[in-house]
């Protein structure tokens, strides 16, 4: 899955690239002429038209402009801005502070209705303590040198959480069972975040699924973390970045391994009992 997900914005510039080269084309140019006229170094329509190099605004103004397809500019601007926004590094997102990137979800969570999510690192946001989400942004912000403001981030997401009691959403919430035994924070944060799992676990909104250790895996192979929101969108959480997924035949690869994990879970009194004993353990 990570191959596929990690290949969508290479494939999306190439896409670009080649509307740009039909555009240069139907303009009766070869790419030579065109660098020529537009003073660049000739290989650089090769770059762009293979998808190599993303164009910049200007980039694709001077395609335009030298084609005389004007009228075709404001859109492939817009195209190639979506897909260098769908895979943003975590240091550009958070430059303005870990509460920026807490509330520009929001849009994002009031109109979705079906949210189906997968961790295998750690619990999922909507599901999480107040000490356990403070545990984890601090280790954000101490690896990543983000601005502090904690505090105001613990808020966000706390306040975020009102969706789980509120309107027609629901949450499908799949983890390993080793994200349960895995300790973030400390030990007194872990058994107060287990224990608030089992009761927002409880509400008719949610449906928490366990993949218990041991468990043979088929093709419910683990994977990247990431959420579903309808069949709009996927959001993945890369070590370095964020990307976001759009494309139809990549969600539908999504919600496929989403299905095959949740065949592989346990629900209710099994999860319940899994929680507990790894509460336990921290006893």
């Amino acid at each position: 899955m990570l191959s596929v997900t990690s290949s969508s914005v290479k494939q999306a510039r190439q896409a670009l690239g080649r509307r740009l080269r039909e555009i240069r084309k139907d303009a009766g140019l070869t790419a030579r002429e065109l660098a020529r006229r537009a003073g660049w170094h000739e290989s650089k329509c090769s770059r762009l038209e293979n998808g190599h190099t993303p164009p910049s605004d200007a980039d694709i103004r001077t395609y335009t402009a030298h084609c005389a397809a004007h009228e075709q500019t404001a859109d492939l601007i817009a195209t190639a801005r979506g897909i260098e926004g769908a895979y943003i590094q975590w240091r550009r997102m958070e430059r303005a502070g870990l509460k920026r990137v807490q509330q520009s979800v929001a849009p994002l969570f009031e109109r979705t209705r079906r949210f189906r999510g997968y961790q295998p690192w750690v619990i999922p946001g909507l599901l999480q303590s107040a000490a356990y989400t403070r545990a984890v942004l601090s280790t954000v912000a101490h690896l990543r040198d983000v601005p502090d403001d904690i505090d105001e981030a613990v808020a966000v997401r706390m306040d975020r959480q009102r969706i789980l009691h509120s309107g027609d959403h629901r949450f499908a919430m799949l983890v390993e069972e080793w994200v349960l035994r895995t300790v973030i924070g400390d030990s007194d944060t872990m058994a107060g975040a287990l224990g608030h799992l089992i009761s927002v676990a409880s509400l008719p909104s949610v449906s928490l699924g366990v993949i218990p250790l041991g468990t043979p895996r088929g093709a419910g192979w683990p994977v990247e973390s990431f959420t579903m929101y309808d069949d709009a969108q996927v959001n993945v959480e890369l070590v370095s970045a964020h990307l976001t997924v759009t494309q139809p035949g990549e969600i539908a690869e999504y919600t496929k391994v989403f299905a095959e994990l949740s065949g592989i879970a346990v629900y209710g009194a099994q999860a319940r009992s899994l929680i507990t004993a790894a509460i336990d353990a921290f006893g």
